[in-house]
């Protein structure tokens, strides 16, 4: 598949590699040449200097022959006319934006979106996966990874192993033994920084980053088992209330749960935008960062405190100071992954990298058939990928032990007849199933080989 990628920042970045990897002829605009060269000198893609939008330099980049187009750059109107062009002049078939304005995400104005008006297949919004991101953190404040799969009846979670857990030191095909009735599967363990696929002889050390599949009813179970066991969420306090700190506290509004939640915004035109649009929810005026400001908040009964400014820095120092104030659980909000290492040293419970909600929100678009979703874990490391099972995948009709999956996958978890089943060797996948996949990197190819899911879309 030929696919043009506009923007070279760490999005545009992160999808071009994922494309390249897996052979597809990828190539990058951007008008930064410095971002441009980066991206040809690193990875296998062809690069473009120029601005996204001006026909002929999408015309440089191939677009007469293009089957896709991302518009990932910096500017909303670039990224709108950008597909505008592709779509004009080129005739490209599929075209995704990446919008950030809230205005444009608006639902009385979708209509702007036809193909007769403004042809863009697939919106992205950064700022709405994002929020919904950190509600799926706040529901599993101890795991630092968190997400649904198979009609929110699968939650993968991603724990550290610590010396309290019941399970260290203990085969995982023991697991099962112990734990009967438990529906949790490790899918993959990240040890001294190599992510890899575990066999049922292998255990779990102190230290280790484990990702888990289980029924999203055995979840509580399943961090108690791993010794994270965790309380009501019930007071939340949120550093920033812009539009990503707005739209969580809006959803814990809406939630059944009583949540009593705060917001604590440095900007007081902000501040005043988010009290006049929450009805529930206190809005303090002041710096995140003031000892005597969040002694105000009472930060020290405090659940959890979710920094989510858009500054990595005032986030993870907010979320140490309200630790060092009493607080039980910070999740931080931070855009660089480069940050990611200091934050098990620095005492900050989980993290949330808008980077990669926005890569697996894309790669959940462009991976086309039957893929119904896509996460990407770690930097590009693996995937959760869910797809439904094909007449004609040669997996169709065979129990899981007969497959011949690659060292790097395993099956998290099933869905028969909108029910979610633990896998096992003996269990049988059948043509409808919507099954749940751990595939390290190196081994998608041969996943959409089984899945009978090509690349070539069109």
């Amino acid at each position: 598949m030929k696919v043009i990628i506009c923007g070279a920042g760490q999005v545009g970045w992160q999808i071009a590699r994922h494309l390249a990897s897996e052979k597809n002829d990828v190539t990058i605009v951007d008008s930064d040449q410095d971002l441009v060269s980066r991206a040809t000198d690193t990875l296998d893609v062809k690069g473009v200097s120029g601005f996204a939008s001006y026909p002929n330099v999408l015309k440089n980049a191939g677009a007469e022959d293009a089957d896709m187009i991302i518009a990932a750059t910096h500017s909303d109107e670039v990224n709108m006319v950008t597909c505008q062009v592709a779509h004009s002049i080129f005739d490209i078939p599929r075209k995704i934006a990446r919008l950030r304005s809230q205005s444009y995400l608006d639902a009385i104005y979708a209509d702007l979106y036809r193909r007769d008006h403004l042809p863009i297949d697939v919106v992205i919004s950064p700022e709405l996966e994002v929020a919904e991101a950190a509600l799926k953190r706040l529901s599993s404040p101890n795991a630092f990874e968190s997400e649904t799969f198979l009609n929110n009846q699968a939650q993968l979670l991603g724990l550290h192993i610590e010396d309290n857990c019941p399970v260290v030191n203990t085969p995982l095909r023991q697991l099962t033994d112990l734990f009967s009735t438990l529906r949790v599967i490790v899918v993959g363990v990240r040890r001294q920084g190599i992510l890899f696929a575990p066999n049922a002889g292998d255990q779990l050390f102190c230290s280790d980053e484990v990702y888990l599949m289980c029924h999203s009813s055995d979840t509580n179970r399943t961090l108690d088992v791993f010794g994270k066991s965790e309380g009501e969420q019930n007071r939340i306090i949120l550093i920033g209330g812009g539009n990503v700190g707005l739209r969580i506290a809006k959803s814990l509004e809406d939630s059944e749960n009583r949540v009593r939640t705060k917001i604590i915004e440095k900007n007081r035109v902000t501040a005043e935008l988010a009290a006049s649009s929450l009805e529930r929810t206190i809005v303090l005026h002041g710096d995140g960062l003031d000892s005597g400001l969040l002694e105000e908040a009472n930060v020290a009964k405090t659940d959890t405190i979710m920094a989510v400014t858009d500054d990595d820095k005032t986030n993870m120092l907010a979320a140490v100071r309200a630790k060092s104030r009493g607080c039980k659980k910070a999740i931080a909000l931070i855009n660089d992954p480069t940050m990611s290492p200091l934050m098990e040293p620095l005492g900050i419970d989980a993290y949330i990298n808008p980077r990669s909600t926005t890569v697996s929100s894309i790669l959940r678009h462009i991976r086309h058939g039957k893929v119904k979703n896509v996460y990407s874990i770690g930097d590009a490391e693996a995937e959760v990928i869910e797809a439904q099972v094909m007449s004609t995948s040669p997996i169709a009709g065979s129990r899981i032990g007969d497959i011949d999956f690659p060292e790097g996958v395993i099956v998290g978890g099933i869905l028969k007849n909108d029910d979610m089943v633990k896998p096992s060797s003996q269990s049988k996948i059948e043509e409808g199933d919507i099954i749940a996949l751990f595939v390290l990197s190196k081994d998608i190819p041969e996943v959409e080989r089984l899945l009978q899911v090509t690349i070539d879309y069109f």
